[in-house]
């Protein structure tokens, strides 16, 4: 009888680094990755960065093949529907069952959309499709109303703008990027925004999207091109009934092993990627859904290597080893470099002061709680981080 492989639902960076880490823990069985996109996994950051400021297609952004993942089994274009804990399997859209010695939840997250009827020219950006929708209608002259002011929102703008877009965020934040970055630094950065040309409206919010954007105070901003960037929601739908803690992602362990609502850790099933929510010995024992680019590398690392001990040897030392990986994000807006590590978004409201350099300029920026360094962001001064992340991972 044929053993059963491991399977991986989520066929993105997070399930891709899972297997390859798998197999270095010495796992030589099955690996099935199950997909709902078309594509082989590609690298998402630069969707909205500089791949849809050029050109947008699959080749760009798509990650190397390795020769450690060369027999894992793709199933791409299938989504998971359900999953039964009891018996080991999977259900696809199809109705086929996949059953598993080991599962890994690497679903990841889907754009949330404003609950208004379909309209012309509305976009929200996620996977690859998406970029290229969007990147057709960026034509220049075109009207673009972005709706959210975080980093993809802001970013999307950028881009926009430079291609020749006339382009206008909206936002019920009093300033763009405000909750990871603090008042100090979205103020400056949403001047060189608009000094570059991209118009803000603040505090607003958005009652209507018929004959452009229509905002709570009656104002109308006409629009081609509707961009929602409004934040994410986890696609954990096919996990429904499974008694797993879904109130915030798919809750796991430090080990990632997902987790149960009266707290029993499965040994035969793994978080990955933005979808989990675990705790970080790096700042405290709360489980927190990390949504950086680098954290669907680390956790599918990570769960490769406890999933490897799992199915080998060693399981015990492995889920005893602490996981603290380091938060880290960037974004280009313009001829803003800005990078960050750590969790910003963790800082007292009067622990967000400058470390070096002039706001006006280049500078990094602290972010402190209990005077601990718990984030640093640098507009520039990219070397000059360095120290400041040693600060942060050493808990100084």
């Amino acid at each position: 009888m044929t053993e059963h492989p491991v399977v991986i639902v989520g066929a993105a960076m997070g399930g891709l680094r899972t297997a390859e880490s798998l197999r270095r823990a010495g796992y030589a069985g099955g690996i099935r990755m199950i997909g709902d996109e078309l594509h082989a996994p590609y690298n998402r950051p630069p969707l909205s960065k500089d791949v849809l400021s050029t050109g947008v297609t699959h080749e760009a952004v798509a990650f190397p093949s390795r020769a450690e993942t060369a027999d894992v089994e793709w199933m791409l274009g299938s989504r998971a529907e359900a999953v039964d804990l009891e018996s080991r399997s999977v259900t696809t859209a199809d109705g086929t069952e996949h059953s598993y010695r080991a599962l890994v939840v690497a679903t990841g997250l889907r754009p949330r959309r404003l609950d208004f009827a379909p309209t012309p020219g509305r976009h929200a950006i996620r996977s690859l499709d998406d970029a290229m929708a969007l990147r057709d209608v960026l034509v220049p002259g075109a009207r673009v109303v972005v709706i959210g002011s975080g980093f993809l929102g802001c970013e999307l703008g950028s881009t926009a703008t430079k291609l020749g877009c006339s382009v206008t965020v909206v936002t019920p934040s009093a300033e763009p990027m405000i909750r990871p970055l603090g008042e100090l630094l979205a103020h400056e950065l949403r001047t060189r925004l608009e000094r570059e040309g991209v118009a803000f409206f603040l505090g607003a919010e958005v009652i209507g999207l018929d004959d452009g954007v229509t905002l709570a105070d009656g104002t109308v901003i006409p629009a081609d091109v509707i961009i929602e960037a409004i934040g994410s929601d986890c696609n954990d739908a096919w996990l429904a009934g499974t008694g797993l803690d879904l109130s915030d992602g798919v809750l796991a362990d430090n080990a990632l092993r997902a987790v149960t609502t009266d707290g029993l850790a499965h040994d035969d099933i793994y978080v990955v990627g933005d979808i989990a929510r675990f705790p970080n010995p790096m700042f405290d024992d709360v489980p927190r859904r990390i949504e950086h680019w680098n954290i669907p590398t680390d956790t599918g690392r990570r769960a490769g290597a406890v999933l490897g001990a799992y199915l080998g040897e060693g399981f015990t030392e492995a889920v005893a080893t602490p996981f603290a990986p380091m938060p880290s994000f960037w974004s280009n807006q313009f001829d803003i470099k800005l990078q960050a590590y750590g969790l910003p978004g963790l800082a007292d409201e009067a622990g967000i002061r400058i470390l070096e350099g002039d706001l006006g300029g280049e500078v990094a920026v602290g972010y402190h709680r209990d005077d601990r360094l718990v984030g640093v962001v640098g507009v520039g001064l990219k070397a000059a981080l360095l120290p400041y992340r040693q600060q942060i991972a050493g808990g100084a």
